[in-house]
């Protein structure tokens, strides 16, 4: 589903502003504080960008003309460096409610901000969290523990590809609730690795 540069003409204030190369990184694009409207926006400023399919359920819903049936996709998107999205897409066909995902994911990209947190290493590069993070989706919470270096992901499968797509390789995972939910569950990942950008003062911090 990516589209080359050449192809896209973008619609928005900020897709013209990259073809005309007044923004050259996504890292420029937080910085303004700038709303990305156009998935065609970050496959030209990643494009070593990744997709994985978190979930697929098949959604029914009651009319009148009798039940409604539809695929629900969850979709993550990432470069394994630092960026990760995360969407949700609904569609009648598989493939279309993947593809809906995606665009969704890429719309919803976030900079994730790694580090060594872990007091058992202090090898200062960029391995893991800079400090213990926590989000929360639906009845889903989960805690992000920085670890030393060669730790792995301790964690289950699904933060382990959300986790890998933005980047972190050594990490500790707590979670509470209604795990079994994958939407919520991811969703709950995504949030705490989007609260490693947003949170900036030690007070925020999770204790």
């Amino acid at each position: 589903m990516k589209r080359s540069e050449e192809e896209w003409k973008p619609r928005t204030k900020l897709g013209k502003m990259i073809i005309e190369g007044k923004i050259s990184s996504i890292e420029e694009v937080f910085t303004e504080g700038m709303k990305i409207r156009e998935p065609q926006i970050v496959d030209v400023l990643l494009p070593d960008i990744q997709e994985e399919v978190i979930n697929i359920n098949l959604v029914q819903k009651q009319t009148d003309a009798g039940e409604k049936s539809r695929f629900k996709a969850i979709v993550a998107v990432g470069n394994r460096d630092g960026h990760i999205g995360l969407g949700a897409g609904k569609a009648r066909q598989v493939r279309n409610a993947i593809e809906k995902g995606a665009i969704d994911a890429r719309l919803n990209i976030t900079l994730v901000r790694r580090g060594c947190g872990s007091w058992q290493c202090t090898c200062g590069k960029p391995h893991s969290l800079p400090f213990e993070v926590r989000g929360k989706c639906g009845g889903v919470e989960i805690t992000l523990i920085p670890g030393p270096r060669g730790l792995g992901i301790v964690a289950s499968e699904t933060a382990k590809v959300i986790l890998g797509l933005a980047g972190v390789k050594d990490c500790w995972t707590r979670s509470y609730g209604a795990t079994r939910t994958v939407p919520s569950f991811a969703y709950a990942v995504f949030d705490a690795l989007r609260k490693t950008y947003n949170l900036i003062t030690p007070e925020e911090w999770v204790k």
